[in-house]
Parts: structure tokens; sequence; C-alpha cells
């Protein structure tokens, strides 16, 4: 039987989450998957996740028959990226995906940000996504054309400066592997889902997102997961260094 390949996806705490339907669609697909979440950022946030959730994520990966892991994984610390690839080679082997779902977003304006809220969507936002894409050049060793890098991104800017100006570094980063990478045979592209519906948006931006959105419904995970799940596909390998828009054609 041919080796599964072996896929990192980040940011896959909560069942309901991207990262959560990304994991689970590649498990379908035919990939092991390690899954990164931390638990101290769900904490803060409103929507938050159980502690649970991700042992029940890796119990349904695990039945479409593929390995998985769970590694709670601070990345604003910067030794974190390099751990990271260590455990999931001892315990999987080497990679041959990394998507990175994971993101830091409080909403502030350019007058309300702090120096220390900046930075900090910086370091996970951006540094992060850098280290892993540093560290996934240096680990992979598949096929020529067969590694893939993918980051979910977001369009947001006014009202929410730090998480959208570190989204947009985190873009640049990794439409440069594209280049950088391509004697290694890595695609790298990024996905920018729209307003997706995992539990963050009140009513009235439900029913905004809905009545923009020319199919009229609101954006779910599955969408975003079933794009990765092509990308990452033999046929999907002729996308490359590209930004895609995959939010229903809002307006």
């Amino acid at each position: 039987m041919d080796k599964k390949p072996i896929a990192i996806v980040t940011g896959a705490s909560r069942k309901i989450g991207i990262g959560a339907a990304i994991s689970v669609a590649l498990a379908q697909s035919g990939w092991n998957v390690a899954l990164t979440y931390w638990r101290p950022y769900d904490n803060e946030m409103p929507w938050g996740s159980q502690h649970h959730e991700t042992e029940e994520l890796l119990a349904l990966i695990r039945q479409f028959d593929a390995d998985a892991i769970g590694i709670e994984a601070d990345l604003a610390e910067t030794d974190t990226p390099a751990a990271l690839f260590e455990q999931v080679k001892k315990q999987l082997g080497t990679p041959d995906a990394l998507i990175m779902s994971h993101c830091m977003s409080v909403d502030s304006d350019i007058f309300t940000t702090t120096i220390d809220s900046f930075d900090q969507h910086f370091a996970i936002n951006a540094r992060a996504v850098w280290l892993l894409v540093r560290e996934f050049g240096k680990y992979f060793d598949g096929v020529h054309g067969s590694g893939r890098i993918i980051s979910i991104t977001s369009d947001h800017t006014a009202g929410n400066l730090p998480y959208g100006a570190s989204k947009g570094a985190m873009d640049r980063i990794v439409l440069a592997a594209a280049e950088e990478f391509k004697h290694l045979g890595i695609t790298a592209n990024v996905i920018n889902p729209g307003p997706t519906d995992t539990g963050w948006m009140d009513q009235e931006l439900l029913d905004w997102a809905q009545n923009s959105t020319p199919l009229g419904r609101v954006g779910t995970a599955k969408d975003c997961a079933n794009l990765v799940q092509f990308l990452c596909s033999p046929e999907g390998g002729w996308v490359n260094g590209q930004l895609l828009m995959s939010n229903g054609g809002i307006q």
C-alpha cells in the first residue's frame, strides 16, 4: 500500500471551524493529519472552544482510516514551528502539506490599536507563518510538484487594523514561497473565503452576508475545505502563487 501523504493543519481547535473542516476533508481524501490548537486564545474569545472538541475532531478524522495527532502549540513563540515539525516527523513522518488556518483576531481601529496588540497579531499571523513556511521548506522531501502550502486570509481592514494588516503580510510571505520553493516542487497559494459561518458572526452580520452574496447564503467551513482539498490533490497542482477569492461572489 502506498504511503499516505501527511498534512499539518494549524488552528483546528473548534469542530465548526475552518481548520477542522479542512482536516476532515483531507482525511477523506486519504491524508494523515497533524492538527494544532492553542487553548489560551480560545478561552479569550467569546465563541471559545471546549476541551473535548480536539479529541472529538481527532476521532472523526480517524474514522476515515487516517492517522491523526493533535498538538497544542503557541505560535507566538519563535521556537514553536521547529518543535512542531520535529514532533510531526517523529509521530507521523515528513509533512507533504502545510495548511495554515490559525489566526489572532481582536477588533481595533487605527486609534484604539495598542502596540502590544499590533505586535502580537504580527507575531502570530505573519511571523509564525514565515517560520512555519521556512520549516516546511527545510523538511519537504517529496516528489517534485507534490508539496503544498496554503494559508487562509481575510480582506478585513478598517476597524480591524492589526488583523487585516498582519493577514496582508501573511499573504506576501506565502506567495513568495511559490517562487522561492520552485526548486523543491512546492506550490503555495492563499485562500480568501470571505465571511464564513463558524460561530463568530452575530445575526446582523449573518443577514448582511447572506443578502450580499448572489447565491443567497453564508459561506461555510466546508466551502473553504473543498477548495483546500482540490489544491492538495494532484489535479490542483497547476494552481500556484495565487490569492484565490472563494467567497461566493459577495459584493
